[in-house]
């Protein structure tokens, strides 16, 4: 994979998109920063990052057969791509925060924004930002951020953990079609985290309610057992699950 190195950038997400504009990439291609300073989050958050401390970068992957109403397996395959990574260098009790957020334990280690590029209604890639705290020890005002130095009390390579997310995700989006969607979509939902635990979650006018989490869709919608015994199923801007 080509892989692009910049200094200071405002987002990796945001440089790639202008480079597939620019030159409609049909391979894969990564651009990785040393200091990122408008990254973002899922929901428009931001995304706290020291520079040259973790891990800040977005990956193009082209996208061939998969239907617009297949791109939750898109989220499933980044997903499972760093939690390879992670188990790779002996990170454990791994989970995955719907939709895409990665743990291990309660700590959240990395979180994923992705942008599908479609044209005349049909998926052409997906730009893949991925943060990853690596060697970052403090993290101001967000008490459930962790980071892999934190865990396992060592400084890892940046470009060394990048080689081996870039390994695990041409493996697994290779891997991306519907024949493997299935197997996919059991493995993923296998490491959601609180799944079948009675957790707090709230709704979007702030009303906290208590359910317990079944799966998800195939269009990547939260299933959540309600009091009355009724599965819902949820949109990203309909729940937030608290801890």
């Amino acid at each position: 994979m080509h892989i692009i190195k910049v200094d200071a950038i405002d987002s990796t997400n945001i440089f790639l998109r202008n480079l597939n504009r620019e030159k409609k990439l049909k391979e894969a291609v990564c651009v990785s920063a040393f200091e990122q300073l408008a990254g973002k989050g899922q929901m428009g958050t931001v995304w706290q990052s020291k520079p040259g401390e973790n891990l800040t970068c977005s990956v193009f992957m082209p996208i061939e057969g998969i239907e617009m109403k297949d791109q939750f397996y898109i989220s499933i395959a980044a997903s499972l791509s760093i939690c390879d990574t992670l188990k790779d260098i002996m990170i454990t009790k791994l989970s995955i925060k719907w939709p895409n957020d990665i743990l291990s334990d309660r700590s959240k280690l990395c979180g994923v924004l992705i942008e599908n590029v479609v044209k005349n209604g049909r998926l052409e890639g997906a730009i893949i930002g991925i943060g990853l705290n690596v060697n970052q020890l403090e993290f101001d005002n967000l008490p459930l951020a962790g980071s892999i130095k934190q865990i396992l009390g060592a400084n890892f390579n940046l470009d060394e953990i990048l080689h081996t997310l870039l390994f695990h995700l041409e493996k697994r989006f290779y891997d991306l079609n519907s024949t493997n969607f299935g197997k996919m979509k059991q493995e993923y939902e296998t490491l959601l985290f609180r799944k079948n635990k009675p957790s707090t979650f709230e709704d979007v006018e702030g009303v906290s309610f208590v359910g317990i989490i079944q799966g998800t869709t195939p269009e990547g919608k939260l299933q959540v057992l309600l009091e009355d015994e009724i599965t819902t199923d949820f949109d990203l801007k309909e729940i937030k699950l608290l801890y």
